[in-house]
């Protein structure tokens, strides 16, 4: 981060780094003043795997401790599911606790998907091509309307059902079989079917996972596209829902059950359930 100051002082403009960084520890991104390391943010996958599990219903791998309403009021709340807590997938106590009184929620970077975690599914299937338009937008508006920094995936915005699969073009024939007998025992071990993986070396495999701009003018595609349009001039315009701090989120979380679940989310004037 020291070097990074350096060179923006130099070129006379803001420079960012952000940290692609799973280890929930807060001091990424506490100011080196306070004893931190001073990056300007970091990526928050708890809130994917909390916004993820709790629309799709999938519980098997990273996300057997997600999926609650509560578990969700959680992240939205104070960023982490595990802050200094059991990770049933890990195996051992994960992470440490933000304090939302002194970090902003803006720190952290916030989505719905990213390549990671479509490249990394065993058929690179995105949430599209299995939910909805309304789980899609639902899950849009909570982390459009958050205080997090949102981050969008290619084509998300328009709810592509292109997959986006794990591709490779390595040249040596031993490092490119070792690639494809790892994946599969990753996937195994994840519940996914090892019949389903996309053999990485297939030039197909990258074809079919281009982005088909035709679908932006059909439905529900433009629709969607229309509505993440009008969430992101909402975020725009209201100083409520840009507001960083999480501590001004608010959460009624109902029933857990699956044919009863509701949530209202409450910031400033606004609320959506």
């Amino acid at each position: 981060m020291v070097e990074v100051e350096a060179l923006s002082t130099h070129l006379g403009r803001p420079l960012s780094l952000i940290a692609e960084s799973d280890q929930n520890d807060p001091r990424t991104v506490t100011a080196r003043e306070a004893g931190g390391l001073g990056l300007d943010g970091q990526w928050d996958d708890d809130v994917h795997h909390a916004v993820h599990a709790a629309v799709s219903g999938e519980r098997q791998g990273y996300y057997v401790d997600y999926g609650s309403l509560e578990s969700l009021r959680q992240v939205l709340t104070g960023a982490f599911l595990h802050a200094g807590t059991y990770s049933t997938f890990r195996g051992r106590v994960h992470g440490r606790p933000l304090d939302v009184d002194r970090v902003p929620g803006s720190r952290l970077v916030a989505y719905t998907l990213t390549h990671y975690q479509v490249g990394n599914r065993a058929a690179g299937d995105r949430p599209s091509m299995n939910l909805t338009p309304q789980q899609q937008l639902a899950k849009a508006a909570i982390v459009l309307c958050s205080p997090f920094t949102p981050m969008l995936f290619q084509g998300e915005e328009w709810g592509a059902r292109t997959p986006f699969c794990f591709f490779t073009s390595h040249p040596e024939p031993e490092l490119a079989e070792a690639v494809r007998e790892g994946r599969t025992r990753e996937f195994a071990a994840m519940g996914w079917d090892p019949d389903t993986v996309a053999d990485p070396q297939d030039p197909e495999t990258f074809r079919r996972s281009v982005l088909d701009r035709a679908e932006l003018a059909c439905e529900p595609h433009a629709g969607i596209l229309r509505t993440y349009r009008e969430l992101i001039a909402l975020r725009r315009a209201e100083p409520a829902l840009s507001d960083p701090w999480l501590g001004t989120v608010r959460m009624e979380v109902g029933s857990e059950s699956p044919d009863d679940r509701w949530l209202v989310l409450h910031r400033g004037r606004w609320r959506w359930w």
